[in-house]
């Protein structure tokens, strides 16, 4: 299973929707997923990857990480699980 489909299956899992319903373009917004949604979904990653995502949950704006939408979030883990190989 791709880096991908495993962030689109937490994501899912979160929203309380199927992985077919979260497309690239889905913002958290759109999927329904609140601040501790959001939090939840980091901790979940960071678990299934062994990754430690640079994301301040009271400030997510500031944060390096991009959580415009689906494709910027596993553009932004694809990138860490490079790094850390």
């Amino acid at each position: 299973m791709s880096i991908s489909d495993r962030v689109i299956a937490i994501i899912a899992e979160q929203a309380v929707l199927e992985p077919s319903d979260v497309t690239p373009e889905s913002t958290l917004e759109d999927l329904g997923i609140d601040s501790l949604g959001l939090v939840e979904s980091i901790f979940a990653i960071e678990e299934e990857f062994d990754i430690s995502i640079p994301f301040n949950a009271n400030e997510p704006t500031a944060s390096d990480f991009d959580i415009s939408n689906v494709a910027a979030i596993i553009a932004g883990i694809e990138k860490l699980v490079s790094e850390k190989a």
